[in-house]
């Protein structure tokens, strides 16, 4: 079955009229048919984790029946407001002449960052700050490939948010705040239901996303560049896409991960060229099909189709034919396996990869280049 990936990107044009109408629409880029192991297209949505609240009581020494009779009502939702309230500050609607988005205070000093997908809608931007104030707001680089892109405001002394630099654990607490469907300042919470998770792309259209945290935290249009954030308020992901009902999905939303955010956002505000690892190679994923008819042993791997000249897997001597059949120590089964395995390397390092060819398996070392 073919799959959406949905841009959490919403058009502004008439929203209140479009709500009412029934008619609001979202941009969306085709996605590839999903395989087994990868995450499929997304839009995020927050969904409220009960928690607890215990207070102490004064005077309650000797009966526990007394004593929970003068505690009052507990409210179960009073660790998410708590956390709205120091995170909410730091969340932004982006508005472009063709729609809106979310997006985060990264500095004090007016750094915004935000999805790639959601400043490529237009040339002209505002940002809408938590207070109501609405201020232009000038692009200072995006990256395409990780979906980050940067946004400077002309003000100073923001509450600037704070970006968690360790992955989170699945099944921790996780918050999402952003503008779904134009909404400002609109909360969902759940929680982290999966780490490295993969977005298959578009060959025309869109590249893979790789390495997200997954979220049942309610994702919708207009999520896009909003924050995920921890119990303890702080950024853990930045919402970037979901899968919707209509793929019979429940809860399943995606976001960048903080650490992938910052490294992002350092570059561009360095006015450096985002790096990524190269290998230099155009291949398949190995069917069962294929495997038979051109006598491969190996029940997985990548095939090479072709390889690109003076690129490092041709300097390691891979050559078309040959079968990928694991990267780094991480086994191949599908083409977003090799992104996700690049992702996490630099240019320049060398890494072992090893190939299937004329039915005999070998090492080979790779020195990555810069894409």
């Amino acid at each position: 079955m073919s799959r959406q990936r949905l841009s959490l990107f919403l058009p502004t044009l008439g929203l209140i009229a479009a709500l009412l109408a029934g008619c609001v629409q979202v941009s969306s880029a085709t996605a590839p048919p999903a395989t087994t192991g990868t995450t499929q297209g997304t839009t995020t949505q927050n969904a409220a984790l009960p928690g607890s609240s215990d207070a102490p009581v004064a005077g309650a020494a000797s009966s526990p029946t007394t004593a929970t009779a003068s505690a009052g009502p507990v409210d179960p939702f009073a660790p998410v407001v708590d956390i709205v309230k120091d995170a909410q500050p730091s969340v932004v609607t982006v508005l472009t002449e063709n729609g809106l988005g979310s997006g985060i205070i990264y500095s004090a000093d007016g750094r915004i960052v935000t999805n790639n997908h959601v400043v490529a809608s237009g040339t002209t931007y505002k940002v809408a700050f938590a207070s109501g104030e609405q201020v232009p707001a000038t692009l200072v680089g995006t990256d395409p490939a990780t979906d980050v892109a940067v946004l400077k405001v002309d003000k100073t002394g923001l509450p600037a948010a704070t970006f968690e630099q360790n992955l989170p654990q699945v099944g921790q607490l996780a918050v999402a705040i952003g503008s779904p469907l134009g909404f400002e300042n609109t909360v969902t919470a759940g929680i982290v239901s999966g780490l490295q998770r993969t977005i298959p792309g578009s060959a025309q259209e869109s590249e893979a996303l790789v390495d997200l945290i997954q979220t049942d935290a309610a994702i919708s249009p207009g999520n896009s560049g909003g924050a995920l954030v921890d119990a303890d308020s702080h950024v853990i992901g930045m919402n970037v896409a979901y899968i919707p009902p209509a793929q019979s999905a429940v809860s399943i939303g995606f976001a960048i991960p903080a650490t992938t955010v910052t490294s992002v956002a350092d570059d561009l505000i360095a006015g450096k060229a985002v790096q990524h690892a190269f290998l230099g190679v155009r291949y398949g994923t190995l069917t069962p099909e294929i495997a038979q008819q051109y006598g491969i042993q190996s029940d997985h791997g990548l095939i090479v189709l072709d390889v690109q000249s003076g690129t490092p897997a041709e300097q390691a001597g891979i050559k078309p034919g040959d079968v990928i059949v694991s990267v780094d120590g991480q086994q191949m089964n599908q083409v977003e396996d090799l992104i996700a395995a690049l992702h996490k390397h630099a240019p320049g390092d060398t890494i072992p990869i090893v190939i299937e060819r004329s039915n005999n398996q070998q090492t080979v070392q790779v020195t990555l280049g810069n894409q």
